[in-house]
């Protein structure tokens, strides 16, 4: 099989799979704290294997650290609930010691998911974080909002 064939075959192999996306943790609260919310569809998604949200042991803790917050008025057996309808649907990826090399960010707990997108080979990284989406272009996998990437990637509303 000739150059053209692989690299057709690769296209056709990545599109057949599920996009993979690194969800930044306002947006994964959001679609898991207000299920009939705007960013339900994203929840409906990942639920159904039409998108694999991509996570880090850095991601993970700080959603579990958010989940905490007293302004959510979570008891911990809700927010084990909201984990369960999120963690199981992911995928790990553990990041390099030595990871992977990003733009300059103002907001430095933003790397990590940069990072994530990066050593996960994600097909985007989703956020409603204007630090992040301000990088948009800047990073070898694309940035998008969540209706962005709603729109992009075909996902029903």
């Amino acid at each position: 099989m000739g150059t053209a064939g692989i690299d057709r075959q690769a296209r056709a192999q990545k599109m057949s799979r599920p996009p993979r996306v690194v969800i930044d943790t306002n947006l994964v609260l959001s679609a898991l704290v207000f299920a009939g919310g705007r960013l339900a569809p994203l929840r409906l998604a990942w639920q159904s294997g039409r998108v694999l949200p991509l996570v880090s042991r850095s991601t993970v803790s700080e959603l579990i650290r958010v989940l905490t917050y007293p302004k959510f008025k979570l008891a911990a057996h809700e927010q084990e609930e909201l984990l369960a309808d999120y963690l199981p649907y992911c995928k790990t990826v553990r990041i390099p010691a030595l990871p992977p090399a990003t733009p300059a960010c103002r907001d430095v707990f933003d790397v990590v998911f940069m990072e994530l997108a990066l050593a996960g080979k994600a097909d985007a990284l989703i956020t409603g974080d204007r630090d992040l989406l301000s990088l948009a272009g800047k990073l070898a996998c694309p940035i998008l909002g969540a209706d962005q990437f709603l729109g992009t990637f075909n996902i029903d509303r």
